[in-house]
């Protein structure tokens, strides 16, 4: 059976999974393209709002299929050059989405798994998760934004544990370091990012926008810059219905509705 993702709508939130639990839930060009098109209609569903990613059975996401791979390697660069520009774009997807999106980890988040992992704008890990960007061990290098986003977390000399000798890092370990946002027990991390998510979806969704896009973007500005864009959000949402709601439920003393 071919890798799928499966949607699923739990409250306000659109749950996505990577079902291809016989490798892993090991990615592939279908998944990229799946992911895309949930993404995109999510987006203009304004009873979604917010994403979570997971995989189906013990396993978060092994990452590329290696033989998959390998079948690459008799056809022309050309193949696999697509193949990751489908990955990437994927990944920019994630990253730039206006929705907060969640990774719900089990098990293993490899390689491209990691990556995905890591696009994602919070991570909720069972304790027995484990991280691993294991390219080096079999002669690849990092896809998928991966390198890119564990030299932000994390020390220079802990990113390139990871990346140089395919080093494992457990939830607790990473949870310490900031890169994971919660640690839960075994089997319980979708029920965990469910928690969350639904702390999440009673907030103003323009303003969750707003908040991503100015982190996703605070560290490759000038501080001026920031400032500039700050008071163009900050006047935006002011001006906007959920402004005046959120303002006048706080000294109200009630529940706000944003819509």
């Amino acid at each position: 059976m071919s890798a799928r993702l499966l949607a699923e709508q739990i409250g306000a939130t659109m749950v996505l999974t990577i079902s291809n639990p016989q490798f892993r839930n090991a990615l592939g060009p279908e998944i990229y393209t799946a992911g895309i098109e949930a993404l995109n209609a999510a987006e203009t569903n304004r009873d979604v709002r917010s994403i979570i990613i997971t995989g189906e059975g013990e396993h978060f996401c092994a990452g590329g299929n290696l033989n998959r791979l390998k079948a690459n390697r008799a056809q022309a660069p050309q193949v696999q050059e697509d193949s990751i520009e489908a990955l990437h774009t994927l990944m920019e997807s994630i990253r730039n989405y206006p929705k907060p999106i969640i990774a719900a980890v089990e098990g293993a988040a490899a390689g491209a798994g990691l990556s995905l992992a890591l696009a994602c704008d919070l991570i909720v890990a069972a304790d027995n998760a484990k991280f691993v960007m294991a390219y080096s061990t079999v002669a690849l290098s990092p896809d998928g934004g991966g390198a890119w986003a564990l030299a932000r977390a994390l020390p220079r000399a802990t990113a390139m544990h990871m990346l140089l000798n395919g080093a494992s890092m457990s939830a607790s370990a990473l949870h310490n370091l900031g890169v994971i946002s919660h640690v839960t027990a075994s089997g319980n991390a979708l029920g965990h990012a469910l928690d969350v998510a639904q702390g999440i979806n009673g907030r103003a969704p323009n303003v969750m926008a707003s908040i991503k896009e100015m982190l996703n973007d605070a560290a490759d500005v000038s501080f001026n810059a920031h400032l500039a864009t700050e008071k163009k959000h900050f006047v935006r949402n002011l001006h906007h219905a959920n402004g005046a709601e959120g303002i006048d439920a706080f000294l109200e003393k009630r529940t706000p509705h944003y819509k």
